[in-house]
């Protein structure tokens, strides 16, 4: 049974020390803590550089786009509960299509737009 791991690392040194150890088989990786798109492709550099695939942790809106600029990423993690979020919040989520998701390359960036008058319900008043 194959090991996947790192989706709570925060730096390439975290991801090297998992690599260095052998202590997976499969990297995970997650944006939304690596520092970014940035960390995330780093990750995905140690990966091609290990031989080792690279696993998307959450978040898929976030690693759709980013996935597709890597060369090691084998899968994107599809958490039910983000999904649903994302779909609830933001125009252009990523939809599950025969098992797949793929992203809009007509829309800018992550492809994600906020739709404020959904998401001002859930503001919290700032503090002082």
């Amino acid at each position: 049974m194959a090991l996947a791991a790192g989706g709570y690392a925060y730096s390439a040194d975290d991801f090297r020390a998992l690599l260095e150890t052998h202590a997976v088989d499969v990297l995970q990786a997650d944006a939304s803590r690596c520092c970014g798109i940035s960390g995330f492709l780093q990750a995905d550099a140690l990966c091609d550089a290990w031989h080792l695939p690279l696993s998307a942790h959450c978040a898929p809106a976030l690693h759709l786009h980013a996935a597709c600029a890597a060369k090691r990423v084998q899968h994107i993690e599809w958490f039910h509960d983000h999904a649903r979020i994302e779909a609830m919040l933001f125009d252009g989520a990523p939809r599950v299509r025969d098992g797949r998701i793929a992203p809009d390359p007509g829309r800018p960036g992550c492809g994600l737009a906020l739709r404020h008058a959904d998401a001002q319900r859930y503001a919290v008043p700032s503090a002082g």
